[in-house]
């Protein structure tokens, strides 16, 4: 099942991920843009790709780091 994106009307830089493992929402901002890049390339050792454009399976994967690791930033 892909992950749910809700987007507050009128602001389109603020967006919401649904969790569906932890069953929880993770709102994307600059912090959470920072945790994903560091991720991404210092952890995954991956160049940079936009998180929309992952597979289903690399998503949960962020999550269940970012779940590890909640107070990186």
């Amino acid at each position: 099942m892909m992950p749910v994106v809700a987007v507050r009307a009128g602001d389109h830089d603020d967006h919401r991920y649904y969790d569906q493992e932890r069953k929880d929402y993770h709102e994307w901002n600059e912090r959470e843009a920072r945790a994903y890049r560091h991720w991404l390339e210092a952890e995954r050792h991956e160049k940079y790709r936009e998180y929309n454009r992952l597979n289903r399976e690399r998503q949960r994967d962020y999550w269940r780091w970012r779940h590890e690791h909640p107070d990186w930033h």
